[in-house]
């Protein structure tokens, strides 16, 4: 039950035309890219992108958040959700007018200088009921988690025992101590 998808997200078509135009870009303004640009232009481009896109999978279980994606260099990343400080969206210009949205997950810990405390999935259709069910699901692990604590099982009658024995022993000494010193 635990690693049950809760839902699976889908992915916009114009994540793919958006891939091809940032890698274009990318080409023109890089000195070797121009050697490269009229391959990806005719064909290569269009291709690679669509084998991107589909690459591109997220899931949202009972306590983790899966991503993954690439081709050459596959990334996967799996986040427990309890872990999960913050989840914003990012749209700027180009985002918006291809209305995709990205979604960007920050993490506790693990900062460092290649930001792997941060995970970015973007084009997800319907992101804002997305980030919601992650967020709600959250919740609930946290609430799990608290209750666990609060409920769980007490010490042990024994052990509570020896320790209120230890602590009025500890109560007596310093009393005599006190007695003695005056």
């Amino acid at each position: 039950m635990e690693n049950a998808v809760l839902r699976e997200a889908t992915f916009n078509p114009k994540v793919k035309t958006y891939i091809f135009l940032v890698v274009v870009f990318f080409l023109i303004v890089s000195f070797i890219g121009i050697v490269i640009l009229p391959f990806w232009l005719l064909g290569l481009g269009q291709w690679l992108s669509n084998k991107f896109f589909h690459t591109l999978k997220c899931q949202l279980s009972h306590k983790n958040l899966k991503f993954s994606k690439g081709l050459i260099l596959h990334i996967e990343k799996t986040i427990p959700l309890e872990n999960i400080q913050d989840l914003s969206f990012i749209g700027g210009p180009v985002l918006r007018a291809f209305g995709l949205t990205m979604i960007r997950v920050e993490t506790a810990g693990g900062g460092g200088k290649h930001n792997s405390s941060q995970m970015s999935m973007i084009g997800i259709n319907d992101a804002e009921n997305f980030k919601d069910m992650i967020l709600h699901q959250r919740e609930i692990i946290i609430k799990e988690k608290s209750m666990g604590f609060s409920n769980a099982p007490q010490v042990n009658s024994n052990t509570d025992l020896l320790l209120n024995s230890i602590k009025s022993e500890l109560v007596q000494i310093k009393e005599i101590l006190k007695t003695n010193q005056n």
